[in-house]
């Protein structure tokens, strides 16, 4: 695996390629965490990252849109993900080194495309037969901004919802620290699907509220965001 070359070398396409990841952080709870800050870009096709000698501590996010990969690509340069910064590329061979490694390669230029329109089908489906789904999911936030009722006076302290099983601190604490004047996240003993995350002030409170209330950590679980009582 060849990765060297420098961001300018390499021509843009919906894959990027990312390594010094943290090596100790078992693969699912890792897949899981980078769709939690990636899929804020824009739709994601798949996330591959392999624990074998070689391929550790490196991972490959392909987005369907080639935009949503470089807005990621800029907007993650250097991030601290599990307390290491991440260095970003764009994947030097995009459809060969996904295909060849999930062991669906197929002739170029076209396996993206076809991956991405099959993926596509299988998502649809899935969402009609409400089945347990992969990583083949997308779905924008921006998409999904419905307030609750009766919500508590803005404040500095946000309560989180409808949160999965598998959440973690960690998790919440690299989608929240995005934001400025990010404190800490809070959560509960013996209950999973809830938490606090606590901001300096209301305002940068509310604006992580507008822009991650509805994310789905997971496909089935989308986050609800409502100021905390006071």
């Amino acid at each position: 695996m060849q990765q060297q070359q420098s961001t300018s070398d390499i021509r843009p396409n919906h894959t990027i390629y990312i390594n010094n990841l943290n090596e100790r952080v078992k693969k699912e709870e890792l897949k899981k965490s980078l769709y939690a800050i990636f899929s804020q870009f824009g739709p994601i096709m798949d996330i591959v990252a392999l624990k074998t000698l070689k391929l550790r501590g490196q991972a490959w996010v392909i987005f369907k849109e080639i935009n949503s990969a470089t807005n990621a690509l800029r907007s993650m340069q250097g991030f601290p993900f599990y307390d290491k910064p991440m260095r970003i590329n764009y994947s030097k061979t995009d459809s060969d080194l996904i295909s060849k490694m999930k062991g669906t390669f197929s002739e170029r230029p076209k396996k993206v495309k076809d991956d991405s329109k099959k993926k596509k089908k299988s998502k649809d489906a899935k969402k009609s037969q409400n089945t347990t789904p992969g990583l083949s999911y997308g779905g924008q936030m921006q998409q999904q901004m419905m307030g609750p009722v009766g919500e508590q006076p803005p404040n500095q302290i946000l309560f989180l919802t409808n949160l999965p099983e598998e959440t973690t601190e960690i998790m919440l604490q690299m989608l929240f620290n995005q934001f400025p004047a990010f404190r800490e996240v809070r959560l509960v003993p013996g209950r999973h699907d809830i938490a606090f995350v606590e901001f300096e002030n209301e305002l940068q409170a509310a604006a992580a509220k507008e822009t991650l209330n509805g994310f789905k950590i997971t496909p089935n679980n989308a986050m609800k965001i409502t100021f905390a009582k006071k």
